[in-house]
């Protein structure tokens, strides 16, 4: 029997990798990646962010084989696109951003299909395995065109997942999904993390890559400016908030040399400090020289919308990307 492979370390290296879109008369060539290195470890819940425009497209194209790259290696589950392409394609299973569906088939019966472009032998197919676990099981034998926008795409994460990949590539998978959709959604994905499949996802909810993944790169300008664990990419931001509740009611927020204030909901205000620069005991004694007796304050810690922010936006007052 031929030795089984050994399980590589990473689902996903990819090292100096660049991608030039040709030119035209009208338009010069265009660099989309400028020699990224990326690691996606295995097992792994992985965070792919980015503003649009930014390559995370052109990315994922290049690892699901619909883009050719211009430059660079790509090895995913250990094997190289250009010597092993059917053999590290067959490790990945990619819902794409766009919904499409055969709207002809049913449910039940794009999954077989999907599996047989894939050579699944029939007796291993798991077409209502994967409808249940989805929640599709009573829209199986349901034209795919009745199905509401949130079905289809999840019955695209079922088409992705028919031949068992051991990598699932979620690009944008909650767009336009209601909040019980998204729900059921990542219960199932969180399961199948558990079971060792690496989850690589890009979204625009930024709470949710913060809540699920346990590492996160951004990329800006077809270049990886951070690809860290998200608790550390969150310590990047050295502000911090304190939300003061006054005793009494004001007409506007205090005025406090030094610190960023703005207004909260029910009359309370937020007051915005550097932790490497001031104390909360410093912001709360600059409230009361203001004249405001507290009732109650909170403090607040960065989240990765403001890290995203700061990192691609340029706000260089308020991350530094030599911090821990």
């Amino acid at each position: 029997m031929p030795e089984a492979e050994a399980l590589p370390d990473n689902a996903i290296s990819v090292r100096g990798l660049k991608k030039t879109y040709a030119g035209s008369k009208k338009a010069p060539p265009k660099t989309a990646l400028h020699g990224i290195d990326l690691d996606i470890p295995r097992g792994s819940m992985f965070g792919l962010l980015g503003p649009n425009g930014a390559g995370k497209s052109t990315l994922i194209n290049i690892l699901a084989g619909v883009v050719n790259k211009s430059e660079g290696v790509v090895q995913i589950w250990g094997r190289d696109i250009d010597h092993r392409p059917r053999d590290a394609r067959a490790a990945l299973g990619v819902v794409p951003q766009e919904i499409t569906a055969d709207v002809f088939f049913t449910p039940r019966e794009a999954l077989e299909v999907q599996a047989g472009f894939y050579g699944v032998p029939a007796d291993e197919r798991r077409s209502d395995e994967l409808l249940a676990a989805l929640g599709l099981s009573d829209k199986a034998n349901a034209y795919v065109r009745a199905l509401s926008g949130g079905m289809k795409r999840r019955l695209m994460v079922a088409k992705a997942l028919v031949h068992n990949p051991p990598i699932l590539i979620l690009d944008e998978p909650t767009a336009g999904v209601d909040v019980e959709l998204r729900r059921q959604l990542w219960e199932y994905v969180r399961r199948i993390n558990a079971e060792g499949v690496t989850i690589v996802l890009t979204t625009h909810y930024l709470e949710e890559a913060q809540e699920l993944c346990d590492t996160i790169a951004i990329v800006n300008h077809g270049e990886v400016i951070a690809c860290e664990p998200t608790g550390q990419l969150l310590r990047r931001l050295d502000t911090r908030n304190v939300v003061v509740t006054p005793e009494h009611d004001l007409t506007a927020p205090p005025v406090l040399e030094g610190f960023e204030v703005k207004p909260r909901a029910n009359g309370a205000f937020s007051v915005t400090y550097r932790s490497g620069q001031s104390s909360v005991e410093q912001v709360l004694a600059a409230v009361r020289a203001a004249g405001v007796t507290i009732r109650d304050i909170t403090t607040e810690d960065p989240d990765l919308e403001d890290v995203f922010l700061a990192m691609t936006y340029g706000d260089k007052t308020r991350a530094d990307p030599t911090k821990d």
